[in-house]
């Protein structure tokens, strides 16, 4: 039996779209007619994802890192409690409010049901689980602990998740602070002053110097200010594209670590995603080679990652992983110093969530310092810009007497 996405209309001529398992896709058609739908797609959710992963854009909904938490939480607790793996994906599916948490689900029970592994049926959805969910989940499935490796994917996708969202919030703020005030200052140069400068403008005294300087300003961002914008874009979009080359992906992120501030942003949060997901595939016995090939490939940073790409190749040649790191220079001694001491002991899992936690720390300690630093500065420089407009706005009023004169 497999997992159909259909779509169909009901009685009233609506459109509904869902999930249904089936043995064949016209044994779905029979069922939607049972339930007085007319089937108008019915496709298998396996040849669904395929064309999903060949279409680079797609308006399908995606799963969110928060959802896939979520699932992977419920299948632990039921795998746990001793439920068969089929019957826990069609407990968890029929849960979840979302339809494509439900085809994802299903999709996976179609493919377990016909005797593959649950790493198999995973596999057919790339998008939802990246290698390291799927390499854990195999290395659990030989070792007879999937409920246990289900448990720390869940945490790890749950600090994963965290993390992320630690930092969009702490950006957040300081972006919308931004755009306000560039808005505000846009704002009052093209419509405010010029209709407070006309007043001015009929005398034949000479403006101060402020105000002719506002006023010129104000005219430029009237004139130019659309060109100006389509500008930013078209630089933007042109950057991006730029970006897409590696070799040039390569420079701007060894800029990127050479910045003061920038640079330890990025080291911290790339080798805190490193190491918790090094620590979760050696905790799950997956060889040390593959998981740090695999822990790799969640370095957003290109010279990080070709520089755990350079240290797995000396580990294949019996080289020490923590040595290996350390000649790149890119990752934290701390960390450094952490791994060396875990493969001395004999605990390098424990020793490298210790190195993800104090990265992570280090982490939140800079964003925090970073947002109450930058809310007080935006606030005062817009000040500043208010205040210098507002000047040059009562200079000639100060001066009126001589502009009569």
């Amino acid at each position: 039996m497999g997992a159909f996405e259909y779509t169909a209309l009901d009685p009233t001529g609506r459109e509904k779209k869902g999930v249904l398992e089936g043995d064949t896709p016209r044994h779905v058609r029979q069922l939607l007619r049972e339930k007085q739908l007319l089937p108008v797609t019915v496709e298998p959710v396996s040849e669904k994802e395929a064309t999903r992963q060949r279409t680079s854009f797609s308006f399908a909904r995606r799963v969110s890192g928060n959802d896939v938490a979520l699932l992977t939480r419920q299948l632990a607790t039921l795998s746990k409690a001793g439920l068969p793996l089929e019957e826990a994906l069609l407990a968890v599916s029929q849960q979840s409010e979302k339809p494509r948490v439900q085809s994802v689900l299903l999709g996976v029970r179609s493919k377990v049901m016909e005797g593959h592994t649950l790493a198999d049926g995973l596999a057919d959805f790339p998008r939802v689980f990246p290698e390291i969910y799927r390499a854990t989940v195999a290395a659990g499935e030989q070792a007879g602990h999937l409920d246990a490796v289900l448990e720390r994917l869940a945490d790890y996708t749950e600090g994963r998740d965290e993390l992320r969202q630690k930092i969009l919030g702490a950006l957040l703020y300081p972006i919308v602070l931004t755009v306000m005030c560039l808005g505000i200052v846009s704002g009052l140069l093209v419509y405010v002053v010029p209709k407070v400068v006309e007043v001015f403008e009929s005398g034949k005294g000479k403006l101060p110097l402020m105000t002719r300087v506002l006023i010129g300003f104000s005219d430029f961002l009237r004139d130019y200010g659309l060109w100006i914008v389509a500008a930013l874009v078209a630089g933007g979009f042109l950057f991006a594209r730029w970006l897409r080359n590696p070799g040039a992906r390569r420079r701007f992120h060894g800029l990127l670590l050479t910045l003061p501030l920038v640079g330890r942003l990025v080291r911290g949060f790339n080798t805190a995603r490193f190491t918790r997901t090094f620590s979760i595939l050696t905790g799950s016995a997956v060889p040390v080679l593959e998981s740090l090939r695999i822990a790799g490939q969640v370095v957003s940073n290109v010279p990080m990652r070709e520089a755990v790409d350079s240290a797995a190749q000396r580990v294949r040649e019996g080289a020490p992983i923590g040595r290996s790191l350390g000649q790149s220079r890119l990752f934290p001694p701390m960390t450094i110093h952490l791994i060396s001491s875990g493969e001395s002991s004999g605990e390098l899992e424990d020793m490298l969530e210790r190195a993800a936690i104090s990265q992570e720390r280090e982490l939140d300690g800079i964003l925090a310092a970073l947002v109450g630093l930058l809310g007080p500065m935006l606030i005062v420089t817009m000040g500043l810009f208010v205040m210098g407009i507002v000047f040059a706005m009562l200079l000639p009023i100060f001066e009126m007497n001589t502009l009569i004169r």
